[in-house]
């Protein structure tokens, strides 16, 4: 156990008085809370590299004497193609973390059954 996270656990034993020591409601909300904060280091540093290396394509024109920024390197795919593939691991990383309840929630198979069930009932009454 990591010294941040012992000295944490002790803090909140000790609001306690000891009545919560193995309490497994707090180890998985730290757990989740540590996945969030990982998730969002790993957003930032996306976001920091690709503006780097976005910028870092624009070339200057020092022939003429005069700073002049060329943007030809921003219709290059190379320019997007990291932020591309590691837009799809940070995707993943997220889902990871975010779980599958964006998409389908946790009552969305009772929703969709009741909503099947009543289209079904409805044709049943549309031919009698």
């Amino acid at each position: 156990m990591g010294r941040f996270r012992r000295e944490m656990y002790e803090d909140y034993a000790r609001q306690h008085f000891g009545e919560y020591v193995d309490d497994p409601n707090y180890n998985a909300a730290y757990k989740r809370v540590k996945r969030l904060k990982r998730f969002y280091s790993h957003l930032k540093i996306f976001i920091i590299v690709n503006i780097i290396i976005i910028v870092s394509s624009l070339t200057r024109d020092k022939s003429a004497g005069l700073l002049v920024m060329d943007l030809s390197g921003l219709t290059e795919w190379h320019t997007y193609s990291t932020a591309f593939f590691w837009g799809i691991g940070l995707l993943a990383h997220a889902l990871s973390v975010f779980g599958t309840d964006w998409f389908f929630g946790s009552d969305w198979e009772k929703r969709k059954i009741q909503k099947y069930m009543e289209k079904d009932a409805a044709n049943k009454n549309k031919w009698e």
